[in-house]
């Protein structure tokens, strides 16, 4: 789940268009970064987000649901907080809430730490001995943010999150952002994401995007104002993706622009 936001910007504080057709590939179709979520794609903490959520909730004197839980993932905090407020028999002010959700969250990182999905450590060491950069793009707040990465041991040249940006996915400004403090177009970059708001988000920046499904994405799944973006390549797990498939990912990607 990932859960905005001041503005803050790096060098000319611009950000790189989205492109207008297909993702603009690097000359060869070359592979120059790697965009990653977080919540839900590199770390399992979605049971700790449902205890969180769970907690609050019956402070608030309302029921919640694993479908419940769904409704939020991939979401901002405002929007967490505006559904949970929304449930509740006794809903309090929206500060106070977000306030112990992301207090309740980074407790139970800080008490119990957050695995790694499957395949994630062992894709990003591929990845760190080829020289290729990893930047982190998450909706999820610095705090949180900073938790996971303290707890876990992970480090990426860039992060953003949700502190970084005016607007969240699935608006692009957070793949273009990322792809910017990199210094790469965004068709160079392949993002991996779990949910239908961060596929739409790197594709309407012009990332190709390889998808680790936490809920079942729509048919037809294209990032906002982008109908011609490729679909992207799903996997049941980050076990199936390594350095050569990325690299096919940029070649079908030049190949189909």
């Amino acid at each position: 789940m990932t859960r905005g936001p001041s503005r803050r910007t790096t060098g000319s504080g611009r950000l790189p268009s989205a492109a207008p057709g297909g993702p603009a590939v690097p000359d060869g179709g070359g592979l120059r970064a790697v965009l990653f979520d977080m919540d839900g794609l590199l770390v399992d903490s979605e049971p700790l987000w449902f205890e969180a959520e769970r907690s609050v909730m019956a402070r608030m004197g309302g029921p919640w649901t694993e479908a419940d839980q769904q409704q939020l993932m991939g979401g901002t905090l405002a929007h967490s907080v505006g559904y949970m407020r929304a449930r509740a028999l006794r809903p309090a002010e929206p500060e106070l809430i977000g306030g112990w959700l992301l207090d309740t969250m980074a407790a139970l990182i800080a008490e119990r730490g957050v695995p790694l999905m499957a395949g994630a450590a062992g894709l990003l060491a591929e990845l760190g001995a080829a020289g290729i950069p990893r930047a982190l793009v998450t909706s999820a707040q610095r705090r949180i943010m900073n938790a996971v990465l303290a707890r876990t041991g992970l480090a990426f040249a860039v992060t953003v999150c949700a502190e970084d940006v005016r607007r969240s996915k699935p608006d692009p400004e957070p793949y273009l952002r990322a792809a910017a403090r990199l210094g790469e177009a965004p068709g160079g970059c392949v993002a991996l994401e779990d949910s239908p708001r961060g596929i739409a988000s790197a594709q309407a920046a012009g990332c190709p995007v390889v998808a680790v499904p936490s809920m079942p994405l729509p048919a037809g799944l294209a990032g906002p104002g982008r109908p011609g973006a490729p679909a992207p390549v799903v996997v049941a797990s980050l076990r199936e993706v390594d350095l050569a498939r990325l690299r096919g990912v940029m070649i079908s990607c030049a190949d189909g622009a």
